[in-house]
């Protein structure tokens, strides 16, 4: 009796004599053992006998053996599912973009700054070559150049300069306030002049105007515009306090009655105010910057520096904030308190704005919701990005107000307002139809 028949029959089905397992080939397979529709791996599950230890534990001791050192990296088979550490060893590409999105915003956002200021440094009614502007530059600031003519250097230095370094803190101060503003609030409709600030500071501006005040001399409309924007502000807050807290609502209406008794106040001093005073009144009011100069700028610098520097240290509270007042209480974030520093924060920026170029709208309402469209709503680059964009916008809004109707200047508030209406009404469209209305 030949000794391997019994072997053959004792041995299970698919093993031969050397204990490995071949991989039959299925119907509609070729030669070469893919199967056509199906997954290598499924192939061994469904050939393989279950009864078999070694086909449980070969899979899971496999990816456990660490490579032999100097050994070339094993490539991982398509077909096997990737392990746990396989996911977080490649991310995924949309988050990737997304971290990279804010770099690009800002590095955009600071190459079109610097592009526009240098055009609108050269660009007017006495043409100056970008070239001879990087010179002049160059020059004042011991780096080689060469300076321009008497006429060239007393114009760039003493007439655009001063007016795009004015328009850039301007259009900084208003963009970070405006996104400071709807943050507070929770709502991206909110800007800056909702609780009075503006409007205050116009009663302060028109007063000076209009009683002819003069004892900080130069200085006197943009010192009066600012304490009283200060006052108004203060005034808003302490009305809309009850009970310890201030309610968003409570603020908001407090601020348009503020709003509406400082339009009557402006009105009563262009009643007694003379020709004179009326035309200066009503040019303030429009909003420009055609009166830029190195003291404007000494006189909003500060401010200006001051609050662009401490908005963005609210940034991850404002994030917080955001999920509502009580489980921002609940994650340790004294609400009162923070929304009584950033609303001080946000006077301090619109008053210092307002005070030295008028009243410019729709700077702050804008800005924040376009940024907010392009990489969502984080505070982190929110709050400093609103103060690039608002540069941006209003270095290019005072290029085209004096570019557009030459000889003669549009008045830049005039000016926002055209563009900002519209998008404005946009926006209010957008959001209704978003939300299924209003109730």
């Amino acid at each position: 009796m030949d000794s391997s028949k019994p072997a053959t029959a004792a041995a299970p089905h698919g093993f031969d004599g050397a204990g490995s397992v071949p991989v039959q080939p299925p119907h509609g397979s070729d030669g070469a053992g893919t199967v056509s529709g199906r997954a290598p791996q499924r192939v061994e599950r469904t050939a393989t006998s279950p009864s078999d230890p070694s086909s449980h534990s070969a899979p899971e001791e496999t990816p456990r053996r660490a490579p032999a050192p100097g050994a070339p990296p094993v490539a991982a088979d398509p077909g096997t599912p990737a392990g746990p550490g396989a996911s977080r060893a490649r991310p995924e590409p949309e988050p990737r973009r997304r971290s990279r999105r804010p770099a690009l915003l800002t590095t955009a956002l600071v190459t079109t700054l610097a592009l526009l200021a240098l055009l609108s440094a050269g660009v007017g009614a006495y043409d100056i070559p970008l070239t001879d502007v990087l010179a002049s530059v160059q020059h004042h600031l011991g780096l080689g150049g060469a300076p321009l003519d008497r006429v060239g250097e007393s114009v760039l230095w003493n007439v655009r300069l001063p007016r795009v370094v004015l328009a850039l803190l301007v259009g900084a101060s208003l963009g970070c306030a405006g996104a400071l503003m709807q943050g507070v609030f929770g709502n991206p409709l909110a800007e800056p002049g909702v609780i009075g600030i503006s409007a205050g500071a116009a009663v302060g501006a028109v007063a000076a105007i209009g009683l002819g005040l003069g004892f900080f001399g130069n200085w006197t409309i943009t010192v009066c515009a600012f304490v009283a924007g200060l006052i108004t502000v203060s005034s808003v807050y302490l009305l809309s306090r009850n009970g310890g807290k201030t309610e968003v609502v409570t603020l908001i209406l407090t601020g348009i009655a503020v709003n509406a008794f400082a339009g009557a106040l402006i009105g009563l001093f262009v009643f007694f105010a003379d020709s004179g005073q009326v035309n200066q009144i009503t040019f303030w009011q429009l909003g420009s910057l055609a009166q830029a100069t190195w003291p404007k700028v000494l006189a909003v610098l500060p401010c200006a520096v001051a609050g662009l520097l401490i908005a963005p240290l609210y940034s991850r509270r404002l994030d917080l904030l955001s999920l509502g007042e009580r489980p921002a209480r609940h994650l340790g974030i004294e609400v009162e308190r923070l929304r009584l520093s950033l609303i001080l924060v946000v006077a301090l920026l619109t008053a210092a704005a307002v005070a030295v170029a008028g009243v410019i709208t729709f700077i702050g309402l804008l800005v924040p919701h376009l940024l907010r469209m392009a990489n969502g709503p984080g505070h982190r680059f929110l709050v400093p990005g609103s103060a690039l964009a608002g540069a941006v916008v209003l270095v290019a809004g005072d290029l085209a107000a004096r570019t557009l109707a030459q000889p003669a200047e549009l008045p830049l508030g005039v000016l926002t307002a055209l563009i900002g209406s519209p998008f404005f009404f946009w926006l209010l469209r957008r959001t209704r139809r978003k939300q299924g209305g209003w109730a």
